[in-house]
C-alpha cells in the first residue's frame, strides 16, 4: 500500500454506526477502575505541589479575555546547569475539553526539572461553558505567552516544547501546525521546536458522531474541517514524538496511525518517537512522567537534547 493509499485508508471512518464511537471513546466505561487512576495523579501532583519551588496560577490572559480566571498556568522551573537557560516543556491536559484541570496534572512535573527541564502545565476553560474553537485560541496564547515571558520566567525561548494527553495530544498537533507569525509579528514560524502527543486525536470527526461528547463539544462539519490536524501541514520540521498505550481502544489506534501516516517527515525525524505504551490504557499513560528512566521521560529528553 503506497503512502497516500494508507492514509487514505486510515483516514476513512471505520463505521457509520454512532455506537460504535459512543463505545471507542468512553474511556471511562472502558477503564473502570479509572477513579482509582485520577486519584494516583492527584496524590501524586499534590506530593509534588508540596515540594514548593513552583510559580502557580500565573495568568497568560489576555486583555480581551472573556475567561480570564481560567486563563492560568503553574510553572516548575529546572535546575540550571552551567548557567545556561533550560528548556521548557508545556503541558496540555485532557478531559474530552470538557473535565480535569492543570492541578491533576503537576505530576509531570515530578522528574524533569531536576533532569533540566522547565515545566508549564495549563489550564483552559471547559466546554460547554466555551466551545472548542475558543480552547484552541486559550492554549495558543498560552505558549505565545510562555515565549514571550522567557526572559521573566528564566527559560530560553528558542528551545519550547509541548506535550500532551488525549485532547492535549489533539492540541500539542494544533500548536505545531500553527502559522505563529499571523498571531503576532514578534513570533518565530518554528516558535515550538518539538512535541510530544500521548494517546492523542488527530481527526474530530468520530467525535462529533459520539452523542456522549458531541452534547457538550457541539462541533459543526466546520469546526471538524478546522480542528483536525491530521488533515493540515505542521508549520515547520520540528519533530512529532507519538505514544499510545498498548491497551487503548481500536479507535485510538487508528488515529496514533493516521497522525503517523499524516505527518511522516516530522514523525520520522531521529529526535522523534513512535511508541506503544506495553500494558498501559488511557488513565495509566501518563504515568511514565513519574519516572526518570521511562518511555515517556526519554522520548522528552531525546527532544530537547537533538
Amino acid at each position: 500500500m503506497t503512502d497516500q493509499a494508507s492514509l487514505a485508508s486510515l483516514a476513512s471512518l471505520p463505521s457509520q454506526d454512532p455506537e460504535f464511537y459512543d463505545r471507542e471513546y468512553n474511556n471511562r466505561a472502558n477503564v473502570p477502575d479509572n477513579p482509582a487512576h485520577l486519584a494516583r495523579w492527584a496524590q501524586w501532583s499534590a506530593d509534588v505541589r508540596e515540594r514548593g519551588g513552583f510559580l502557580a496560577d500565573l495568568s497568560y490572559a489576555g486583555a480581551d479575555s472573556r475567561h480570564p480566571q481560567d486563563e492560568t498556568l503553574d510553572y516548575f522551573p529546572a535546575q540550571r546547569a552551567n548557567g545556561a537557560l533550560p528548556p521548557l516543556l508545556v503541558f496540555v491536559h485532557g478531559g474530552y475539553f470538557r473535565a480535569l484541570d492543570k492541578r491533576d496534572h503537576s505530576f509531570v512535573a515530578r522528574v524533569l526539572p531536576a533532569l533540566g527541564v522547565s515545566v508549564a502545565v495549563v489550564n483552559y476553560s471547559l466546554v460547554p461553558k466555551v466551545t472548542v474553537p475558543e480552547i484552541v485560541r486559550q492554549v495558543l496564547g498560552s505558549v505565545a505567552w510562555l515565549y514571550r515571558e522567557a526572559d521573566q520566567l528564566g527559560h530560553d525561548p528558542g528551545r519550547l516544547f509541548v506535550a500532551g494527553h488525549s485532547v492535549g495530544g489533539h492540541l500539542v498537533a494544533m500548536l505545531m501546525a500553527a502559522r505563529w507569525p499571523q498571531l503576532g509579528e514578534d513570533l518565530p514560524i518554528d516558535l515550538v521546536k518539538g512535541g510530544l502527543s500521548v494517546s492523542g486525536l488527530y481527526d474530530m470527526e468520530p467525535l462529533r458522531r459520539a452523542a456522549f461528547l458531541q452534547c457538550d463539544l457541539q462541533l459543526s462539519e466546520d469546526d471538524v474541517a478546522r480542528l483536525s490536524p491530521a488533515f493540515m501541514p505542521p508549520a515547520g520540521g520540528a519533530p512529532l514524538a507519538l505514544a499510545v498505550g498498548e491497551l487503548e481502544a481500536a479507535e485510538y489506534h487508528r488515529q496514533h496511525a493516521l497522525m503517523r501516516a499524516a505527518w511522516p517527515a516530522n514523525v520520522g525525524h531521529p529526535a522523534a518517537s513512535d511508541t506503544v505504551l506495553p500494558g498501559c490504557h488511557h488513565f495509566n499513560a501518563l504515568d511514565g512522567f513519574s519516572s526518570e528512566d521511562s518511555a515517556l521521560t526519554r522520548a522528552v529528553l531525546r527532544l530537547v537534547e537533538r
